[in-house]
């Protein structure tokens, strides 16, 4: 049965087509939220808080925002609890945000992240699937943070 990916850009950016693609070549069930589905420009805002509730609500693997530069749609879903956003435009960041943070949703920008670099943002992201035991009691003390 193939994971659920939801993908969610305030634009059509290249990268926010290709992560959609990509992810689908991979074998990934990817829902679309925000410009990917109404081909207009969105709020960072609302489309990084659908994708974060939903991924938090475990409707999906994981998530996947994007905005101009990243930040803002980094910020928003990292205002749902539960929700560990990451801005990650290359490679080595993607690996160390699901490493070493546990991050569950991954962010970029549409604006510096080109096709290819996307791809390869996917790639590490993909290919990191255990945390760093060292890194347990911190990502234990992120998560409580949620609680408090």
């Amino acid at each position: 049965m193939p994971q659920l990916v939801i993908v969610g850009s305030d634009d059509l950016y290249p990268a926010a087509q290709t992560v959609c693609d990509y992810l689908a070549e991979k074998g990934f069930d990817v829902v679309k939220v925000g410009a990917l589905v109404t081909g207009k420009l969105e709020s960072w805002v609302d489309v990084a808080v659908e994708v974060a509730k939903r991924v938090v609500n475990g409707e999906a693997s994981f998530g996947v925002v994007i905005c101009y530069t990243g930040t803002g749609v980094s910020m928003a879903a990292n205002k749902v609890k539960g929700a560990r956003a990451a801005l990650c435009n290359d490679a080595k960041t993607a690996e160390g945000a699901r490493k070493w943070n546990d991050a569950n949703i991954l962010a970029m920008s549409g604006r510096l992240v080109a096709p290819e670099v996307a791809r390869e943002i996917l790639d590490a992201w993909l290919s990191t699937n255990e945390i760093d035991p060292s890194e347990a009691e911190n990502i234990a003390k992120l998560k409580a943070l949620d609680e408090s």
